[in-house]
């Protein structure tokens, strides 16, 4: 059925309603365990679902086969992204073909972002240049079959009054050209949103009108998407939030109440909107609290009849035992354990997570605009500049660094002396944590979870590092039990010293009346993954720079020839261990140099 179709119905009926947006995950364990899930959610009572598409590569693939699969077998109607990138005409023609194999009678046109590894967006050859062109070609060749969506932004309305109206004509020029209805980006000022909503309805604009909902996960997750997108946050929710940002459960509760509140004020508005569309980022509860707090889906449980069925998600397939207590209340034991694979403060989890794919979701870019990247990192012309940016970022002299957006956090302050002394023999980290053994929940750096728990951290390093640097490394490693790691090159190629195919939590707590929570991991599917965005934002560093400079150079060898390293010591107690193989590699890489430590050589 359209979208609109159902649209009408449920105004017919009076009734509101609501819709799921997902993205293809980046591993099979990861789409497997996405797909459960999607079977699961459906029991909230979406209208329908969508699914984003990827610059034509090879999640735009997957794009395709979730699509069929939602339609098909799952039995909830789906609706498509399409983009213009990297799609020639013939490669648009086989999605909608697909696409209508399957069932599908709802497309979202878009003419997307620039593909991995451009700094501009470009039409390939035999393409579209333009949404528009995109909206016309399918209306032409599927005449009326398809409904046609477009995406909407609310904070045009804040533009200067000729760009904002500029920006409204191009908006109506698609909806003459057929588009039936429009889906709005994620937005948090609602008086912004109303405005837009009156604005398209004047420039005589009658079709649908999709609010885009974010649920507030998490601090940093709700930072860093409204960081990406330049969303405009009301000081009201700031107010409210940021003093729980190291309690991610008080954040999605107070976050819950405040994404509620802006829903109830849309639907009250007299602006003819009765529906929402949650962007879920792939994760479960912070919609199912959404709607639950707009009484919007029941509280009452539906136990399921013996015998418990087993679930296909790969980290529950090979499962045959489950505790008896839970006999008569298996719905109960699937809702505690559905949500493993969900981490608090915006860490890196298992692959088997649906929530891993590309960065939020919506591709691998810097933040920063050359401009803004010149003043931060300048133009490093040898290594011992670039080392020492990092330096300067582990000891908050710098802002950011292309893997990260933000300053870093708190608890790094414990280890930015040694963090420096790395950089500066030539390890260049990337992500960190010290060790840590039962501090308060409350406390201020190493807090998270409920009050009067205690949380726990093995001490972990991430870094780039060169050839030779990492053989004296890994010498002095293996002489301690205690450290595991995971080596990768860009090829994907990776060496280990783990011989468990598990997870290694390094993160957890204890807290009263519940289990112990692990929330942070790591394993080597998700290293694999997360490996190709690691060196692809470094390649988008290099490119910000001119083709033939040397920082460009420097930057891009760099990336070429070093090794992505992950190390963990298992010992929670010794605070300094982890830190002991790598300022004793780094003297004898100096000596061989014959080298100060602070100018190195790559």
């Amino acid at each position: 059925m359209k979208i609109t179709q159902k649209i009408r119905q449920s105004d017919k009926e009076n009734k509101i309603w609501w819709s799921f947006e997902y993205f293809p995950p980046r591993t099979a364990q990861g789409l497997q365990n996405l797909l459960d899930r999607i079977e699961r959610m459906r029991a909230l009572g979406p209208e329908f679902i969508d699914i984003t598409w990827n610059a034509g590569g090879r999640t735009s693939d997957l794009t395709a086969e979730m699509v069929k699969t939602c339609q098909g077998l799952i039995g909830i109607e789906t609706c498509m992204h399409l983009t213009c990138t990297n799609m020639p005409q013939a490669k648009v023609d086989i999605a909608l073909r697909e696409a209508k194999k399957s069932g599908c009678r709802n497309v979202l046109a878009l003419r997307g972002d620039p593909p991995a590894g451009k700094e501009e967006w470009e039409a390939v050859e035999g393409g579209f240049v333009h949404g528009i062109d995109l909206v016309r070609h399918i209306r032409r060749e599927y005449g009326d079959y398809f409904d046609i969506a477009v995406a909407g932004f609310p904070q045009h309305q804040l533009l200067p009054a000729d760009e904002r109206d500029a920006e409204m004509q191009y908006l109506k020029a698609k909806v003459d050209a057929g588009v039936d209805f429009i889906f709005t980006q994620m937005f948090y000022d609602v008086d912004v949103f109303i405005d837009w909503v009156k604005s398209v309805r004047a420039a005589g604009i009658t079709i649908p009108i999709v609010p885009g909902i974010a649920p507030i996960q998490t601090w940093n997750g709700f930072m860093r998407a409204t960081s990406l997108a330049k969303t405009i946050i009301p000081r009201s929710f700031l107010d409210v939030l940021e003093p729980h940002q190291n309690d991610d459960e008080k954040v999605r509760e107070l976050g819950t109440r405040l994404v509620a509140e802006m829903c109830r004020r849309i639907l009250a508005e007299d602006i003819g909107i009765r529906g929402l569309h949650f962007y879920t980022m792939n994760l479960e509860k912070g919609t199912k609290m959404l709607l639950e707090e707009l009484n919007l889906v029941p509280r009452v449980e539906t136990i399921k009849p013996l015998p418990w069925r087993q679930s296909l998600t790969p980290n529950r397939r090979t499962e045959t035992i489950r505790p008896i207590f839970w006999a008569n209340r298996t719905k109960s034991y699937i809702s505690r354990t559905e949500n493993w694979d969900e981490y608090p403060n915006g860490r890196f989890g298992d692959s088997r997570s649906p929530a891993y794919g590309e960065l939020d979701g919506y591709g691998v870019w810097i933040k920063q605009t050359k401009e803004d990247a010149f003043k931060l990192w300048g133009e490093p012309q040898n290594f011992a500049e670039v080392a020492s940016l990092f330096s300067r970022f582990c000891t908050k002299d710098l802002r950011a660094l292309p893997w990260s957006d933000q300053a870093p956090a708190g608890e790094t302050s414990i280890i930015a002396s040694q963090l420096a002394r790395m950089n500066q023999y030539g390890f260049l980290t990337i992500n960190s944590q010290p060790a840590v053994n039962g501090a308060k929940s409350e406390d201020k750096l190493f807090g998270w979870g409920p009050r009067n728990g205690y949380v726990y951290q093995k001490a972990y390093l991430e870094f780039f590092v060169n050839p030779t640097l990492l053989s004296l490394l890994l010498a002095h490693i293996e002489r301690d039990s205690n450290i595991t790691y995971y080596v990768i090159n860009k090829r994907g190629d990776l060496r280990t010293n783990t011989h468990s195919d598990g997870p290694n939590a390094v993160t957890w707590g204890v807290f009263p009346g519940k289990e112990i929570i692990q929330p942070t991991i790591v394993e080597a599917v998700s290293f694999m993954a997360w490996k190709d965005e690691a060196y692809e934002l470094g390649q988008q560093w290099a490119k910000l720079y001119d083709a033939n400079s040397p920082s460009r150079k420097l930057i891009s060898e760099l990336m070429d020839t070093s090794f992505l390293v992950n190390v963990v010591h298992n010992d929670f107690h010794d605070s300094e261990a982890i830190f002991e193989p790598f300022f004793k590699a780094g003297a004898e890489y100096a000596a061989l140099e014959n080298k100060q430590p602070e100018t190195n050589g790559h």
